[in-house]
């Protein structure tokens, strides 16, 4: 590791209030967010751990930089912001920490350490997860409070994908080498998972390949959708097709037959529902991973038969990869369920151990680590505030308008949470500007409502005799594209 990691670390700041100072502040908070999610390092240099406070990453230096702008350049936004019902499950998901330490106090039957202090860690892990969740959905929430907001976030997701098609390719031909060559350092210890036949899976800046993945994926699922409902037709005098075509093929590349299957599944969604005009296409993908956790959880399905399916389809490989998985599932949450409510908290106790004291243990899905640590309040809570707001958007916004040039990037960040949700029952993969689009859609669903309430009461104090018509979505979502 060279000094440039802690250099850029520490300087990433400056370089943000610099933004705010230069920059319009919603296009600040865009480019702050994905430009580190996208090139600043990936490991935490030891002398920067400071005991009780959370690790010093790149998304944590990124949410405080934008906090600190927002205190200095936009403090009324923040000062606005008021708590609704529906922001409940962030707040559970960031306090339910201190739940889970007090509860774990005593010494186990595998001698891992009780802890000493157990509210000391609880509010060191409330602190932690506050910032690597809750602050990004704050920061969604006040900034990206109407539809033409949202569009700026969806094109900055997008050419977040464009930008990193160069980076892709290089590594697809000459190894993940660039975090290395730039930082001195390989962001994932095991190389041998980044070879894939005849090219390798790059990694680029991030912690794995897989995070690569489903960031291209997500940008080519934004890009395709705002170009087929003519949101957006040009991107630097360069028509929108030709730009979404090479990011989709460059997704494929990766080589991550779970991220491919995401992106097809939710542009079907899109598709099938739009053109239907019925919403029970996203309904049934947004019930996927909270049926699939509460099945597995429980141990109604063990998951042989999912096994037995992906060897027929993808072969024996896929198979064996996969078989693991389930078997570390199944294992991890029947230790889990000893503790159901708050879970084990922290020091490992979510992990399995042999009599040796050996972890003999593999964590893969988001879920997983979310049930043992934090039990089935901490599972329910995160799910909640990711799905939650997919859901405010279709009950606020009918499907029929979801192809709107207006309401289609509301659509599409909509389902790149739902696929985002999904790949957490695969991978534990913590990406906040994901989470910056959470809190986007649960401030625009708040606005929406507000016009259509507004919009609705004037027609009728006009005429009492005429009844509230739902039509008149169409015109709410027209008005909410002002700026602000």
């Amino acid at each position: 590791m060279n000094p440039l990691v802690p250099i850029m670390l520490l300087g990433w700041t400056p370089i943000v209030l610099l933004m705010f100072m230069a920059l319009p502040p919603r296009r600040a908070v865009i480019v702050a967010f994905i430009a580190a999610w996208l090139f600043l390092p990936v490991p935490v240099p030891e002398a920067l751990l400071i005991q009780g406070l959370p690790e010093l990453d790149k998304m944590t230096v990124t949410c405080i930089a934008v906090l600190l702008g927002t205190l200095i350049f936009q403090k009324d936004r923040l000062l606005s912001f008021r708590p609704r019902r529906f922001d409940i499950p962030m707040m559970i998901w960031c306090i339910v920490p201190i739940f889970s330490s007090v509860t774990n106090t005593e010494t186990n039957i595998y001698h891992l350490p009780g802890i000493a202090n157990p509210l000391y860690d609880g509010l060191s892990e409330i602190l932690r997860q506050s910032v690597t969740w809750g602050l990004p959905y704050l920061i969604g929430r006040v900034y990206f409070n109407n539809l033409y907001a949202l569009r700026e976030l969806a094109i900055g997701i997008f050419i977040g994908g464009l930008v990193y098609i160069p980076f892709c390719l290089f590594e697809m031909e000459m190894s993940p080498q660039l975090h290395a060559f730039a930082y001195g350092v390989h962001p994932h210890n095991d190389f041998r998972q980044t070879i894939r036949g005849y090219w390798y899976r790059p990694n680029v800046f991030m912690a794995h390949g897989l995070m690569v993945a489903i960031w291209m994926a997500s940008a080519t699922l934004i890009g395709t959708w705002l170009w087929l409902s003519g949101t957006l037709k040009n991107l630097g005098g360069i028509p929108v097709v030709v730009l979404v075509v090479p990011l989709g093929l460059v997704t494929v590349a990766c080589m991550s037959m779970a991220s491919v299957m995401l992106l097809v599944v939710g542009l079907a969604t899109l598709y099938f529902a739009t053109t239907t005009r019925t919403r029970w296409p996203v309904i049934a993908l947004i019930a996927v991973a909270p049926v699939y956790m509460s099945v597995r959880a429980t141990g109604l399905w063990d998951g042989s038969s999912m096994v037995s399916l992906v060897s027929t389809v993808a072969g024996e490989k896929r198979a064996e990869s996969l078989e693991t998985r389930v078997y570390n599932e199944n294992l991890l949450t029947e230790h889990a369920i000893n503790k159901p409510i708050f879970g084990w908290g922290g020091w490992n106790r979510s992990r399995v151990f042999n009599r040796h004291g050996n972890d003999i243990s593999i964590t893969d899905g988001m879920w997983v680590i979310a049930i043992g640590k934090h039990g089935l309040v901490g599972l329910a809570s995160l799910t909640t505030a990711i799905l939650l707001p997919v859901w405010l958007t279709l009950r606020r916004f009918p499907i029929r308008h979801w192809a709107h040039p207006q309401a289609a990037p509301a659509a599409a960040l909509a389902m790149l949470l739902v696929i985002y949700m999904i790949d957490n029952v695969l991978n534990a993969m913590i990406n906040p500007v994901f989470m910056l689009a959470a809190g986007a859609l649960a401030g625009q669903s708040l606005a929406a409502t507000r016009r259509i309430n507004a919009s609705r009461q004037a027609k009728f104090a006009n005429n009492p005799q005429d009844k509230p018509n739902p039509t008149q979505h169409a015109t709410a979502v027209s008005r909410s594209t002002s700026h602000t």
